[in-house]
């Protein structure tokens, strides 16, 4: 006698799946109203549910919540920083950081900054730099600050640096006034930063920052300076590479080898070949990766 397997529905009053339901139902109705052009932005309730479904536990549906609270922009930010701040669910706290991404609003530059220096959740902390970040020049003096600080920790100023580099151009004025700082961590993320602003816009006022910094006395700004360059399309910083391969910091030696191989620039290859016989090793190994760029990069210009 065979035994039948009995499989119990789950009941429709269950309160998870009641709250899903009623999730489903809001992010549907709300995007028809914004496809409509019939959804009202001054409606503080709705607003706030909208706000509460980035706790949904399904990532598909928070991630449809936090795009429509991104269509409804500036109006949702009020309620964002809120939950930002003071949201008991740690999943809120992170969908309403990323949510400040989307909708990218100045306004929330202190509640980021905030939520950046102090949430106890790594996650939190580094959406809301990515918020910092797409936010763009409203966040760039607060960056600025954290990076010449003694107080924050080595991670929460590589984020700030990062956050920076990512805003470039936008920052570029004020990266030109801080590159004089006192701090050593401000310069170094300047100069960073000042390498993304030369690639977006082929800036020449960047490209000669970068290479005066080459015979900057701290080696750390020299190194980041001989880096940035690599990543440059920039053919009057060839000299100073070549010259910055004499450097007497090993990294600065590193850095300024390695960019002359990306920059692809034969005029280095005749003072490159003598590192071929360098006391250091890894000297002679990076000079041998350099040369062989170099003439890649000739033979396929020759083709």
């Amino acid at each position: 006698m065979s035994q039948s397997l009995n499989f119990e529905a789950p009941a429709v009053d269950d309160p998870i799946l009641r709250v899903q339901a009623e999730n489903d139902d809001l992010v549907q109705r709300v995007n028809e109203q914004i496809t409509l052009e019939t959804f009202d932005s001054t409606d503080q309730k709705v607003l706030k549910q909208l706000v509460e479904g980035l706790g949904d536990p399904r990532g598909l549906v928070r991630l449809r919540f936090a795009e429509t609270l991104g269509e409804i922009g500036e109006a949702a930010t009020p309620f964002l920083v809120e939950a930002l701040a003071n949201h008991s669910n740690v999943v809120v706290r992170r969908a309403a950081a990323k949510t400040l991404t989307i909708i990218s609003d100045p306004r929330a530059v202190p509640d980021l900054l905030h939520a950046f220096l102090n949430d106890e959740d790594r996650v939190v902390r580094s959406s809301a730099a990515g918020a910092l970040a797409r936010t763009g020049e409203a966040s760039v003096p607060a960056l600025l600050e954290i990076l010449a600080s003694d107080e924050h920790p080595q991670d929460i100023k590589g984020h700030a640096a990062w956050a920076l580099a990512f805003i470039g151009s936008e920052a570029a004025d004020h990266l030109y006034k801080a590159l004089n700082a006192a701090s050593l961590d401000v310069r170094c993320a300047v100069i960073g930063a000042l390498g993304h602003v030369a690639q977006e816009q082929s800036d020449e006022k960047s490209c000669n920052l970068l290479v005066s910094a080459l015979t900057d006395k701290e080696a750390l700004i020299r190194t980041e300076a001989a880096a940035a360059l690599g990543q440059v399309n920039y053919p009057p910083s060839v000299p100073h590479l070549i010259l910055a391969i004499q450097d007497t910091d090993l990294d600065v030696r590193k850095a300024a080898i390695n960019s002359l191989g990306k920059i692809g620039d034969r005029s280095a290859l005749e003072s490159l070949q003598p590192l071929l016989n360098d006391e250091q090793e890894v000297v002679r190994v990076l000079a041998k990766l350099a040369i062989a760029q170099i003439q890649r990069q000739s033979k396929a210009d020759d083709w």
